[in-house]
């Protein structure tokens, strides 16, 4: 069965910054490559935290209406999902981490909701070594947990993912030339995976 789809990029920072900037490119770099795209940012949106109150377990659905309802239908029909996070404190953001939580109502409606997705993790922070293997590491957790395939840039600088370092600065990130080789090798393994990768049932 081929698969069908778009590529989902969440952008996981409540700032129009580099992590926005990042994730924009990494999918005008997809696009490049024949794939469709649909960018969500967590700026400006309502998206509360998960009270695992077992709500979603009875009804379906999740209690809080907010605006993760109108994330549950791109992570419904995308092929393949890219999340980028700021590094907050050494690890991920609380807005990605709070979308990857909600997403358990998902999983109430349909445990296979993720299963053969494809995965790509970004991770950007304000220092060299700011915690960015810490924060992909947890979103890579993410996607295996849910069933998804985790895809990563390989050896020699990419090995879990894309790492940028933007000195706290949007022009930092830009002159980031080394962690924009680690977005290209990601890339061209995700694209590469996605357009090799079929089901078999």
């Amino acid at each position: 069965m081929q698969r069908l789809g778009y590529i989902l990029g969440i952008c996981g920072s409540p700032r129009k910054q580099a992590t926005d900037y990042v994730l924009g490119e990494t999918l005008n770099m997809l696009e490049n490559e024949g794939f469709k795209t649909e960018f969500f940012t967590v700026r400006g949106k309502n998206i509360s935290p998960c009270r695992h109150c077992d709500y979603c377990l009875k009804n379906k659905e999740c209690v809080l209406k907010d605006d993760m309802f109108k994330l549950y239908p791109l992570f419904r029909d995308a092929e393949g999902i890219v999340m980028a996070t700021p590094i907050y404190n050494g690890g991920v953001s609380a807005q990605i981490k709070a979308v990857m939580d909600r997403t358990r109502a998902l999983g109430a409606e349909n445990y296979d909701h993720m299963r053969y997705k494809v995965g790509m993790a970004i991770a950007v922070g304000g220092d060299r070594i700011g915690g960015q293997e810490l924060a992909i590491q947890q979103l890579i957790t993410f996607f295996i947990l849910n069933g998804a395939i985790p895809i990563s840039g390989g050896a020699l600088g990419a090995n879990l993912g894309a790492t940028f370092w933007s000195k706290d600065t949007f022009e930092g990130v830009k002159e980031d030339e080394e962690g924009f080789r680690s977005l290209r090798k990601t890339v061209k393994r995700f694209s590469k995976f996605l357009k090799n990768y079929e089901i078999k049932e």
